[in-house]
C-alpha cells in the first residue's frame, strides 16, 4: 500500500518537472547571465556531455558542493587503486566545487556538472553514461534521478547519508513519506555518517538490512598537492606571522563577521599586534567586508551593508587576498576571500574557530579539517549534524574541541593567547581526536563498496548498462 500510494506522489512530482521544465531551463539560463553557472559547461548541467564516455564498468559519484566534494576524494582514489579497470565519473553542483576540485581529482577521473531533476535531462544523462552504480553524497535524494536509476537496474548507493532536522520533518509529512519511502527502497546500500541518521533513515522507511555504520566520510581529510607559486607565497606569508598573535575565524556566514570584528578590537587592546585571518564561506563576503560600501554598492544592493566603515574609524587594517594585498606590521586583518586554500591556512594558524556556528539557524562546517593540522578548535552551538563529530572527538580527547558562545569567544581566544600550556593541551587533543577518528575510514567504506557494489561487477561481467548497444529504460 505504501508503495503504491509512493508510485502515485512520484508521479505526480514526475509530471509537475515536466511540466515546469521549461521555466527550470529559462532560469539555469538566468542563473548563467548571473555568473551563478560555467559560462562555458552549464549545458552539462541539462544533460549534455562535454568528455567521451570509455567502454567498460563506470561508477558515478555526486556530491552537491565543495565539501562534500573534497570528502569523497579520498574514496574515488581508494576506488581507482583498487579497482583499475572501472572508469569514475564525478558530478557536482556549484561552480565553486568544480574551479577547487577539477584540480585535486586524479586525472583519469570524468568531471561533469550534475543533471538538473527533470525527466528528459536525467534520462538523458543515465542514457549516454550508462552507469553500473550511484554514489551519492549525504543528502542528494532527487526523485527523477533515485527513480530513472532504479528503473534501468542502476544500483544506488548513499554515502555519509544524513538528513537535517528540518528536511528529516519535512520528508516525514504524510504526503511526502511516500514518496521518500518509496526512493529509499531503491538503494543497495546506504552509509549514514552516524547512527541517529542511520534511525532517522530507518524512520522514513527504509529497509534496515541496507544500512551499514563505516564512519563519517569527512574525517578523511588528505593533503592536496600546491603549486611552487602557492607555496611560496604561504610561505612568505608564514614569515610575516613571526612574533604575532594570530587566530582564525573560518567558513563565516553572513552577519558572523560583526560578532568576529567585536571579538578582534577587544583582542586588540590586549595584543596590539594581533593578526585575525577571516575566511569566509563564500567569497563575496570578504570583499564586502574588505572593500567598503562606496566600492561595494553592487554587493551592498544583494548582499546586505558594507562594516569597512566601522572598521576605519576603529583604525583597522584590512587586507584582500583576492587582490594579493601584503601583509604588512600595520596589517590587522587578512580576509581570505579565495576559493580551496581553508586547508592551507588552517596550516599557519595555531587557534581555528569555525564559523557557521553562531546564529541561530546555522548548522555548522567540517571540523576535523582544522584539527587535521592540529589547531586548537572552538566553535559556536549551532553545528547541525557535524554535533556527532564534535562529540566523537571529544569523546576520544575532552579538550580536542571548545564549544563556546559568541559572548564568550573573545574570552576564550584570549586564554588560549595567554596560556601556552592550555593552548598546546587543546591542539594536541585535536590532533589525536583526528587521527582516532580518520584512521582506516576510507578502507571501512572500501571493504563494504567492494562486497555489494565492485564484486557485483565482477561476477556479473559486462551488465547491461555497459553495452553501448542496449537503450536505457526512459
Amino acid at each position: 500500500m505504501a508503495s503504491n500510494s509512493g508510485e502515485v506522489v512520484y508521479k505526480i512530482y514526475r509530471a509537475l518537472t515536466y511540466g515546469l521544465s521549461p521555466l527550470i531551463r529559462l532560469h539555469l539560463r538566468w542563473r548563467k547571465f548571473r555568473g551563478r553557472e560555467h559560462p562555458f559547461r552549464w549545458r552539462e548541467r541539462l544533460g549534455r556531455p562535454s568528455a567521451h564516455r570509455p567502454t567498460g564498468h563506470l561508477i558515478w559519484f555526486h556530491a552537491v558542493s565543495l565539501g562534500e566534494g573534497l570528502a569523497t576524494i579520498p574514496l574515488i582514489k581508494c576506488c581507482l587503486e583498487k579497482r583499475p579497470d572501472v572508469t569514475v565519473l564525478m558530478t557536482t553542483t556549484t561552480t565553486s566545487a568544480f574551479e577547487v576540485i577539477k584540480n585535486k581529482l586524479p586525472s583519469n577521473v570524468i568531471y561533469q556538472f550534475a543533471p538538473l531533476d527533470i525527466p528528459a535531462v536525467v534520462d538523458a544523462f543515465l542514457h549516454y553514461w550508462r552507469p553500473n552504480a550511484v554514489m551519492l553524497m549525504e543528502s542528494e535524494l532527487w526523485p527523477n534521478l533515485v527513480m530513472g536509476a532504479a528503473r534501468n537496474g542502476i544500483s544506488l548507493v548513499l554515502l555519509n547519508g544524513r538528513m537535517s532536522a528540518k528536511s528529516f520533518q519535512s520528508w516525514s509529512k504524510p504526503v511526502f513519506l511516500p514518496l521518500v519511502a518509496l526512493m529509499l527502497s531503491k538503494f543497495s546500500l546506504i552509509l549514514p555518517l552516524s547512527t541517529v541518521q542511520g534511525i532517522h533513515f530507518q524512520l522514513l522507511q527504509a529497509p534496515p538490512f541496507f544500512i551499514r555504520y563505516p564512519g563519517d566520510l569527512k574525517c578523511a581529510t588528505e593533503d592536496f598537492d600546491i603549486s611552487e607559486g602557492d607555496k611560496k607565497s604561504l610561505e612568505e606569508f608564514q614569515a610575516n606571522l613571526f612574533h604575532r598573535k594570530v587566530w582564525m575565524a573560518s567558513s563565516i556566514h553572513k552577519g558572523e563577521e560583526e560578532l568576529f570584528i567585536r571579538a578582534h578590537n577587544m583582542l586588540k587592546q590586549k595584543h596590539p599586534d594581533i593578526i585575525t585571518i577571516i575566511v569566509p564561506r563564500k567569497p563575496h563576503l570578504g570583499q564586502e567586508i574588505a572593500l567598503g560600501k562606496t566600492i561595494c554598492d553592487s554587493i551592498t544592493m544583494l548582499y546586505g551593508s558594507s562594516i569597512l566603515w566601522k572598521l576605519q574609524d576603529e583604525g583597522v587594517s584590512v587586507a584582500l587576498r583576492s587582490h594579493s594585498h601584503e601583509l604588512t606590521p600595520g596589517t590587522n586583518i587578512y580576509v581570505v576571500d579565495t576559493l580551496g586554500e581553508l586547508r592551507n591556512f588552517y596550516r599557519l594558524t595555531p587557534i581555528a574557530v569555525i564559523g557557521g556556528s553562531f546564529l541561530l539557524g546555522s548548522t555548522g562546517h567540517n571540523l576535523s579539517e582544522a584539527a587535521a593540522a592540529g589547531c586548537a578548535v572552538l566553535t559556536g552551538h549551532h553545528i547541525g549534524h557535524f554535533s556527532h563529530m564534535m562529540l566523537e572527538m571529544q569523546r576520544v580527547n575532552p579538550l580536542s574541541v571548545l564549544q563556546i558562545s559568541g559572548e564568550k569567544l573573545e574570552e576564550a581566544v584570549c586564554e588560549l593567547f595567554d596560556n601556552v600550556k592550555i593552548l598546546e593541551a587543546r591542539r594536541e587533543a585535536a590532533r589525536q581526536a583526528y587521527h582516532a577518528l580518520s584512521t582506516g575510514i576510507v578502507e571501512n567504506f572500501w571493504v563494504v563498496l567492494d562486497f555489494h557494489i565492485f564484486k557485483k561487477l565482477t561476477r556479473d561481467g559486462f551488465c547491461e548498462a555497459e553495452n553501448p548497444t542496449i537503450k536505457l529504460k526512459l
